[in-house]
């Protein structure tokens, strides 16, 4: 009185593929959320960048001669201060 011969060889290996399908599809999805976590927690890298490319524009315009010694130095106090 049995039921038939099993899953037979067919069945074991769509179970097995299954589960290894299974398998990646959850380390796939726990580096996307370990990549995704890194990023947003990463201070930015070019902290006052703007400023820095400010300054480097400016020494550019005094090495130039478009501003004199004087303007050169009043500008880069208004730079590093934040003043107007």
């Amino acid at each position: 009185m049995g039921y038939g011969y099993g899953m037979g060889a067919g069945g074991w290996i769509l179970m097995s593929l299954s589960a290894i399908a299974l398998w990646a599809l959850v380390v796939v999805a726990v580096v996307a959320v370990i990549r995704a976590v890194g990023r947003s927690e990463r201070p930015p890298e070019v902290t006052g960048a703007p400023t820095a490319t400010a300054e480097r524009t400016l020494a550019e315009r005094f090495a130039r001669g478009d501003i004199d010694a004087e303007e050169y130095q009043r500008r880069l106090i208004v730079l590093r201060v934040g003043g107007s």
